[in-house]
This record gives structure tokens, C-alpha cells and sequence, in this order.
């Protein structure tokens, strides 16, 4: 049987750890490594920092449970893994912008049913175990409550950049996405997931997300009362091509779009 409350107590302590790390590099000048040959992918000393102590943390308290990490790979082999992007939009991080967030996920076979989005700049954290997604900042702990959009139509919608939809088909779904919608916004990373989770969005879509890009947002949407998978309508916690919704029948509605154009 799994301990949720120690579940809770690890993804909050692995937060505060990474916080402890990230928040003092944060608008200063950092180095940047690129990850890619051609291309940009940016990585700095706080994302590759942060993630050691987070694995420190979940190692001593769950250690036969295998990790996922953006940046230093995989270990161990169990039904439970911790999935981790120390610093999800790092584009964000190096240009001084508090839309970044530390994510920690954790599933059971494959599906994400715990996890946590830290902005500890802003001082917020959208947290979610089985039966409940919270948002906490300071003194203040509340629920998180999808906005109940059912209709495409007056949908507010987030993408991190249009530039992701980069060939003539991907960019037949963006535009017909945009099309049927009343406002989009960009360069939101996690957080504009986390805005959908309290209400503040109703749709997010994104294609060639990995694990650790998404699987700690699946159950921080769902148990707000929203929806979220992979364009075909499979589970997104492994990553692919996803989009997140204020509700199962906004869900329907933005496959059924995606999929005709």
C-alpha cells in the first residue's frame, strides 16, 4: 500500500531542496551549455544542481523506486518511478522570467498519479496526490478547480511557441486550433498547465513532449477536474504529443479538431 502522505512529504521536501539551488542562480549570469549540434537547448548549472539534490531526497526515502531525470538519466527498475525536469523552461530561467517551474512526478506502471510544479520565485506550488490538487503559496492552501469549459469556442489557450509546430501538418492543427479559439498565449512552459489546473486557462497543446516534460502536470490536471492526453487518445505521462483540457468534453472536442485538420 503507498504511503501518500510520505508521497506528499517527498515531492514537498525534493522542492524545497531544488528551490534551495535554483532560486540563488536565478537573474544572475550563468554559463550555458547546448545540448544540441544544431539548435538550441539550453542547460545551466541550476537544472543539472537541482536535480542531484532531488534525487538525494526521493533516494533515501523510497530507494527501491526507479528515477526519471532530464539530465542525468535513469536508475533503477520498479512499478514506482519519480520523474523529474529540474528546471522545466530553461529558456525562461536564462531570460529572467518567473514562468519556469521545478517538476516532480510520480507513477505507478507508467501513469502519473502524483506530482508537483514549484515556481519558487513566485512562491507558488501546484501539488496533486490521489483525490485531490491543491495550490499553495505562503499561508495559503486551496484547491485547484479546472474553469468547466466544455466549448472550443471561448477557450483561452496556451502553447509555448507556435514555432513548435514546425512542418505543414502540425501547423494545420495550431492553426486550426487558433481558428476555433477566442485567446492564445505563449512562452508559458509548465505553468501554463498549472494556470489551466486553477482555472485560469482552459487548453494547452504541445507536440514532442518527453516524460519528464509532463508526467508530474497529468495528475495535477486531472484531479482538478480536467483531461489530458496524447493526440491518438492514449496516456500522455510517457510523453508525446499532448493536449490538456478544462474538462473531458473540451478534451473530445480538441482531439476531434486536432485530428481533422
Amino acid at each position: 500500500m503507498l504511503d501518500l502522505a510520505q508521497i506528499e512529504a517527498t515531492l514537498l521536501a525534493a522542492s524545497e531542496a531544488a528551490a534551495a539551488h535554483t532560486l540563488p542562480l536565478f537573474r544572475t549570469t550563468l554559463g550555458i551549455d547546448n545540448k544540441l549540434e544544431t539548435g538550441f537547448d539550453p542547460v545551466t548549472e541550476a537544472d543539472r544542481g537541482a536535480e542531484t539534490v532531488i534525487r538525494a531526497v526521493i533516494g533515501e526515502r523510497f530507494p527501491d523506486h526507479a528515477i526519471i531525470g532530464e539530465e542525468w538519466g535513469s536508475q533503477g527498475d520498479s512499478e514506482y518511478s519519480w520523474i523529474i525536469d529540474p528546471v522545466d523552461g530553461t529558456r525562461a530561467f536564462i531570460s529572467g522570467a518567473p514562468v519556469w517551474g521545478t517538476l516532480i512526478g510520480f507513477a505507478h506502471r507508467g501513469t502519473a498519479i502524483a506530482g508537483l510544479m514549484s515556481q519558487p520565485f513566485i512562491g507558488e506550488t501546484f501539488l496533486a496526490v490521489p483525490g485531490r490538487s491543491t495550490y499553495r503559496r505562503g499561508a495559503t492552501t486551496i484547491p485547484n478547480r479546472t474553469s468547466g469549459q466544455t466549448e472550443l469556442a471561448p477557450s483561452r489557450v496556451f502553447t509555448t511557441t507556435p514555432a513548435l509546430f514546425r512542418t505543414p501538418e502540425l501547423l494545420r492543427k495550431w492553426q486550426a486550433m487558433e481558428a476555433a479559439t477566442r485567446l492564445q498565449r505563449f512562452g508559458m512552459d509548465c505553468y501554463g498547465y498549472a494556470l489551466l489546473a486553477a482555472g485560469h486557462a482552459d487548453l494547452v497543446i504541445e507536440p514532442f513532449l518527453n516524460t519528464y516534460d509532463i508526467a508530474a502536470l497529468v495528475p495535477i490536471i486531472r484531479e482538478a477536474g480536467g483531461a489530458i492526453s496524447c493526440w491518438d487518445g492514449s496516456e500522455p505521462t510517457g510523453g508525446g504529443d499532448v493536449v490538456a483540457a478544462a474538462t473531458p468534453q473540451l478534451l473530445e472536442k480538441a482531439l476531434a479538431l486536432i485530428n481533422a485538420a
